[in-house]
């Protein structure tokens, strides 16, 4: 900054900040951003572009390009996060095909694929063919007999064993925040908490590839979450391009709220699903254009996705049902007890995960990631083949617990006794159950305890993992199991008092997979505490439109009485266990407390740290930066009278004052610095001031002394604040951050302040 002639002779300061620097107003990691000064340098620059857009064609082009690249940035996001998941769910059926056998025409094909072609496939054998070999029929040339099934027991597990070192290794050596769901962080970094590294290149390329593998290893684990980080990564590398989207904290992270979406969009086949799940679940600032753009995006990563076709079947649900026959009133009583089962299996779930979560944090089972993930993986891989519900991947297991039996059905779930069948193929009557039905309810129950059990060791290990498939298969086996109860009895009791009237013999009346989908709502729903968009994944899941009301009820009892065991989802659990800086919108703050009994300094504290707007040098102020660790300092008129003046932050401090020493003539430690609007004339002798109004917030957010509490936590939840200043009369007395808020609000729940990890 150059000194310039003024007026009469006295030297006319250049502001060093009339054009901006490289790094002022950016921030620190593991920091939050200010939400109100990231919009108003949003609005500034929008209301520049609008002026300017008047003057010239240029200049109006330039408008238009920057009203559209929105648009253009969520045309992206959805093509790349559709084109990802694309591959991820060909890769990951091909690697758990991989486990049970290999493709003779050639090792890339998957089971399915394998026999698509093949004469040899009968409709009761559909997936035996010649071109495909067990890993038995390979290596000792028979199927059949115990030793076959030895030697394909051990090949599982082996290749169990293979993928889950390979996922936890690459998490370990090259991204270790690709473990996990990422749901938790992803929340918290729309909330305005920045976290460097979470969404970049490296873990994108590392969560893409170990979450092939970790579901292909069999764990009880789903790809849904992961997904969902995947997308916010291709939305915050994408955001890159776009100079708006780059320089703007705020505005990125309306983009990743729409790349939340487009994860659920592209994870379920769910694209409406997808907007109010961001909308309900995940986004702390939703605007109305987010909406919009969140809409389309889904819209074309659906699109993609479809396109790809990796299911095969030219739909791009996952589970796609037809039931034929419609529900009765009176079952609501069996879906409420589904309901009833889902919210106390998803609080009792949060509670032993969390325990067990905290066990891994502060013992020394933490120390050994690897060993942890292969014990787990053998343990589930060792249990789950001897039983073919658990062998299976459990995607396919919610397909077949969802599917409705026809005639034609060759699963043991379908395996009734048929009795003179005079309907049509498609409708059955109710029929008396086979012992092979039977047999396949033992071993549902089985798979049940299992998956219970097992889920809760295998969430927050060192590998991605998602919790939405897990939780639709523990409810989804329950519902089943009801639903053939409900079955046989009315088939067996039609004239009892609660089936007569709508379920004479020879009727179709219960459908045991409608059970098992309204199973799958309630348990998914008692872990998450989603409502709407719940509702909403699971008919866009699977097509059933007309069973609205069966999943609404299921969802809303599930909710109640999980929150009536404990108020927290499992990502308000996991953002509290690992201490992030998330003030939750949904929870009440109900203490008498005021803003004096929150604010530092404390009595027995030091005074508060401040910047006087005129009488510091250069060397003043690099003494206090050095000798203290907080975030900003205010500016005061004088230590005396401690009047506010503004706010600035300690990196637009520090950036400054570098910047000065390197480029302005005469700037040293002797230098007096300047908040104000002029400077005095200095003596001839004295060294050049340093005027730093620029970096300065002129009109930072004050409250009173005797502020409520409450009304200070709701302006920090809805303006998104880092700090607020305390005053008394104009006088400065203190400071608020979020920090202390959420230490505040811990100590008044009777739990550890201290565990508050981050600034």
């Amino acid at each position: 900054c150059i000194s310039t002639e003024g007026v009469n002779g006295v030297p006319k300061l250049m502001d060093l900040l009339d054009e901006p620097l490289p790094g002022v107003g950016t921030y620190e990691d593991f920091n939050t951003i200010d939400w109100v000064r990231e919009k108003s340098k949003d609005r500034d620059r929008h209301r520049e572009i609008t002026n300017k857009s008047k003057e010239s064609t240029w200049a109006l082009m330039k408008s238009v390009s920057d009203a559209f690249s929105g648009w253009l940035l969520m045309l992206l996001i959805g093509l790349m996060a559709g084109a990802l998941a694309g591959g991820i769910d060909i890769s990951a059926h091909w690697l758990t095909d991989l486990k049970g056998g290999v493709c003779l025409n050639g090792f890339w094909f998957n089971h399915e694929h394998c026999c698509w072609n093949s004469n040899e496939t009968t409709f009761v054998e559909r997936d035996k063919c010649p071109q495909w070999k067990s890993w038995a029929e390979l290596i000792i040339g028979t199927a059949e007999g115990s030793f076959a099934y030895i030697v394909n027991y051990v090949m599982y597990v082996c290749w169990a064993l293979l993928f889950a070192f390979l996922a936890v290794s690459l998490v370990r050596a090259f991204a270790p925040y690709a473990c996990g769901s990422g749901i938790p962080e992803i929340k918290t970094i729309l909330s305005g908490f920045i976290i460097r590294g979470y969404l970049g290149k490296w873990t994108l390329v590392i969560k893409t590839i170990t979450l092939v593998l970790a579901v292909s290893s069999g764990l009880s684990l789903g790809k849904e979450g992961p997904l969902i980080h995947v997308a916010c990564c291709c939305g915050n590398i994408l955001c890159h391009v776009f100079t708006k989207y780059r320089k703007n904290e705020a505005k990125r992270r309306e983009v990743l709220s729409a790349a939340a979406a487009v994860g659920v969009s592209v994870a379920f086949g769910a694209p409406i699903g997808g907007v109010l799940f961001s909308l309900e679940e995940v986004s702390y600032y939703f605007p109305l254009k987010t909406l919009w753009r969140s809409f389309f995006a889904a819209l074309v990563a659906a699109f993609t996705l479809r396109s790809i076709n990796p299911f095969g079947n030219s739909r791009l649900v996952l589970f796609y049902v037809e039931f034929h026959s419609p529900w009765h009133l009176l079952e609501l009583v069996p879906f409420i007890l589904l309901g009833i089962f889902g919210g106390l299996w998803g609080a009792a779930f949060i509670r032993a995960n969390i325990a067990w979560c905290r066990r891994r944090k502060t013992t020394r089972l933490g120390h050994y990631p690897v060993l942890e993930v292969l014990v787990v993986t053998a343990v589930t891989a060792v249990l789950a083949f001897p039983n073919e519900y658990t062998r299976m991947s459990t995607s396919e297991l919610i397909s077949e617990l969802f599917n409705d039996c026809t005639l034609l059905d060759s699963s043991k779930l379908c395996d009734y006794i048929n009795v003179n069948i005079t309907k049509s193929s498609n409708e059955l009557a109710d029929r008396p159950a086979s012992t092979n039905v039977y047999m396949a309810m033992w071993q549902l129950a089985l798979a049940l305890v299992f998956k219970m059990l097992i889920t809760v060791v295998t969430f927050g290990m060192k590998v991605p993992s998602g919790l939405f498939i897990p939780s639709m298969a523990v409810g989804a086996i329950a519902g089943r199991l009801l639903g053939v109860a409900m079955e046989q009895l009315a088939y067996y009791h039609h004239d009892w008092v609660i089936f007569r009237g709508w379920c004479s013999p020879g009727a179709d009346c219960i459908t045991p997979g409608l059970y098992a989908m309204v199973g799958a709502a309630a348990c998914l729903g008692g872990v998450t505490r989603m409502t709407v968009s719940l509702v909403v994944i699971m008919f866009e899941l699977t097509g059933g439109l007309e069973y609205i009301v069966p999943l609404m009820a299921a969802a809303m009892t599930s909710k109640w009485v999980a929150d009536a065991i404990g108020r927290e989802g499992i990502y308000e659990a996991h953002i509290r266990l690992n201490g992030y800086p998330f003030l939750e919108a949904k929870e009440e703050f109900s203490h008498k407390t005021l803003a004096m009994d929150v604010m530092r300094p404390r009595r027995s504290d030091p005074p508060l740290s401040v910047l006087t707007q005129d009488s510091m040098t250069v060397e003043d102020v690099e003494t206090l930066i050095t000798e203290t660790s907080y975030s900003g300092f205010p500016v005061v008129v004088s230590h005396e009278s401690q009047r506010l003046v503004g706010f600035a932050l300690r990196r637009d401090l520090t950036i400054s004052i570098e910047n000065a020493r390197r480029r302005q003539d005469g700037i040293v430690s002797t230098s007096r610095v300047f908040f104000t609007e002029y400077t005095p004339p200095q003596a001839p002798s004295s060294p050049a001031p340093l005027k730093l109004r620029s970096v300065m917030d002129l009109s930072p957010f004050t409250v009173t002394d005797h502020t409520p509490m409450e009304i200070v936590v709701d302006i920090f939840r809805k303006l998104g604040l880092r700090q607020c200043l305390v005053t008394h009369n104009g006088r400065l007395l203190g400071i608020i951050t979020k920090k202390d808020i959420l230490k505040h609000m811990a100590q008044m729940a009777n739990r550890d302040p201290d565990s508050i990890l981050f600034n």
